[in-house]
């Protein structure tokens, strides 16, 4: 996934890699040559011990990670479990050795071989080899109580097989330029972890080889690690200076002010702050001191994706392209923006929102050629009109001539405004669910409520436990939620589980939308090879270009930094990585610092 540099470089790279090689990358040559100490964005020589306490959304009934059904606890993955490379977080898209002590491309690009760490141990004492790492990819990609996930993510490979105890190879059905670099994301476990299936270990621990060792949990309140002190890799360049807490923790809540009140009470140590108005007013400066607490705000070159009000097009009433673009003009983002986040976000625009991925304008050079080539099955709109940008309220006039195009567009739909309802030819009023995980989105959905309410609809929030909003999306049970399209400056084979017809029918995909479209299933099919970065942004643009025209999401905001709190006895690397999230960064790079 998950980058601004010529991609024919990399291929030539990857091709060359017809001999093991310490890394791969996509997009560029690798930063850090095989004689690497540490990533730069690490203290390779950073204190170990203390605690380190996090917040965690929720609640978990299952310490199994990869099943579908169950709310999961968050840091089995995470913290328990290596992984075949590594992920620089100063590239865009580059791996290192982690499980795998080499990795090898053939030159045909068909397949891709992975040599063992001979070093690499699971938790029981162990060795790490071929079979383990084959047993986890055929249990992720074709156990039935598995998330659907990993199956679309890893589609392309077509087996697996292991010439020797210590060589895996990935072949695959055909070229896939990213695929060799996402399957070293593969979270390799042992294979005595589920001997029979998912379904019969629903509550099971996988046996794993990672930093930590999962200690105890606490009726889904709470859950803990300890640091493994001979833990296999902690010299490893990749693992150098990280992974530092002797002890960390997760405490739950299911109610976003308890979380509040919790970093002021000084339960964790972290916390990244998501909502403007708490950031402005629900952490005053002598709360946290008292804690050893302070504010921060960190910057990010992270691509933004897409956050908004996704709709169910699979259902009335957004199975109507008129009525899902009246959904668009009729909110009112900068009012919004301005009275209830002190207008500290930005509109997001694209599903590659502050990237040079996105679309803009009318369709030109490649990305034309490319589009001409589907024409037939594509709306003139695509090539006669603009890229579709969010509506803009402008603060004289306010949302009313926005909400007039709205309710032209529902006219054109065959709905007609009768005694404040606004209603369809057969008389069936215009009414529908927002289904959200939190109370965080009640203060925006009531003015947009209010704004509905003058064109005639009727628009129910239902606030849902966790696990019942999971459940429900698991099964597209929703007609708009919230949600994000997260994505990188490399996209790949993610975009079909976020578009792809198969996707669309499958329980537990991350195509909410419904979206399955013929131009679209040829525009993903550009994302499993490609010659060079530029055929990759064409494709890109491209993409968002025909999504965006199908109007399946009512665009929010982003930011362009990252807001934390955090306890001054946390050390900090000096030097910040490009690509990161913040809390898995202090995680895995912070440590605990004597105070002065």
């Amino acid at each position: 996934m998950n980058l601004h540099f010529l991609l024919s470089a990399a291929l030539a790279f990857l091709s060359v890699t017809a001999h093991a090689a310490h890394g791969l990358s996509l997009g560029q040559p690798l930063q850090y040559a095989a004689d690497f100490q540490a990533f730069r964005y690490v203290n390779p020589n950073a204190p170990k011990g203390g605690t380190f306490t996090l917040p965690a959304a929720g609640s978990f009934d299952t310490l199994n990670p990869f099943t579908l059904k169950g709310d999961h606890e968050v840091g089995i993955t995470m913290l328990t479990l290596d992984t075949l490379l590594e992920k620089s977080w100063d590239e865009p898209f580059a791996m290192y050795g982690l499980l795998a002590q080499d990795v090898r491309v053939a030159a045909d690009g068909l397949s891709v071989t992975f040599t063992l760490n001979p070093k690499a141990t699971f938790h029981n004492g162990d060795p790490v080899l071929a079979k383990d790492v084959a047993a986890s990819f055929r249990t992720l990609t074709a156990d039935p109580a598995a998330a659907p996930m990993y199956k679309f993510y890893w589609g392309d490979v077509s087996k697996v097989e292991t010439p020797s105890p210590r060589t895996v190879v990935f072949r695959f059905k055909q070229r896939n330029s990213e695929l060799p670099l996402i399957l070293g994301e593969l979270p390799v476990f042992s294979h005595k972890s589920y001997p029979q299936d998912l379904a019969a270990a629903a509550n099971t621990l996988p046996i794993g080889s990672g930093p930590y060792r999962f200690a105890k949990a606490e009726s889904g309140r709470l859950s803990e690690y300890r640091r493994d002190p001979h833990y296999w890799a902690q010299n490893l360049p990749t693992r150098k200076g990280r992974y530092n807490f002797d002890t960390v923790r997760f405490r739950y809540y299911k109610d976003d002010s308890v979380r509040i009140e919790g970093i002021k009470g000084g339960r964790y140590d972290f916390m990244q702050e998501n909502v403007a108005r708490n950031w402005e007013r629900a952490y005053p400066d002598s709360a946290l001191h008292k804690r050893h607490l302070s504010k921060h705000e960190w910057a990010h070159r992270n691509t933004a994706g897409m956050q908004g009000f996704v709709m169910n097009t699979r259902k009335p009433p957004f199975d109507n392209i008129l009525v899902r673009r009246a959904m668009v003009e009729s909110f009112d983002f900068e009012t919004v923006n301005s009275r209830l986040f002190y207008g500290s976000y930005r509109r997001s625009n694209s599903f590659f929102t502050n990237s040079t991925l996105a679309a803009a304008g009318k369709p030109q050079g490649a990305e034309l050629a490319l589009l001409n080539t589907l024409k037939p099955q594509l709306p003139p709109q695509v090539f006669d009109e603009k890229v579709p940008e969010p509506p803009q309220t402008n603060p004289a006039s306010g949302v009313r001539p926005n909400l007039l195009k709205a309710r032209a567009l529902l006219e054109q739909a065959g709905y007609r405004y009768h005694q404040g309802i606004l209603k369809d030819k057969n008389g069936k009023p215009l009414t529908f669910e927002f289904l959200s995980p939190s109370k965080t989105y009640e203060r925006v959905t009531a003015k947009w409520q209010r704004d509905l309410a003058k064109l005639g609809i009727k628009m129910t929030v239902r606030i849902a436990d966790p696990a019942v909003y999971q459940k429900r999306m698991n099964g597209f049970d929703f007609d708009m939620t919230i949600t994000v399209y997260a994505n990188s400056n490399s996209p790949g084979n993610e975009q079909a589980v976020y578009f792809g017809c198969e996707a669309a029918k499958t329980d537990g995909s991350r195509n909410w939308a419904g979206v399955c479209n013929p131009a679209v299933e040829k525009l993903l099919k550009r994302f499993e090879h490609f010659n060079s970065r530029a055929e990759l942004e064409t494709a890109a643009r491209a993409l968002d270009r025909v999504i965006r025209h199908q109007y399946i999401i009512v665009p929010n905001w982003y930011a362009d930094t990252f807001r934390v709190v955090y306890r001054d006895n946390l050390g900090i690397p000096a030097r910040m990585p490009l690509y990161y999230y913040p809390t898995e960064w202090a995680l895995s790079s912070g440590w605990r610092k004597a105070r002065p």
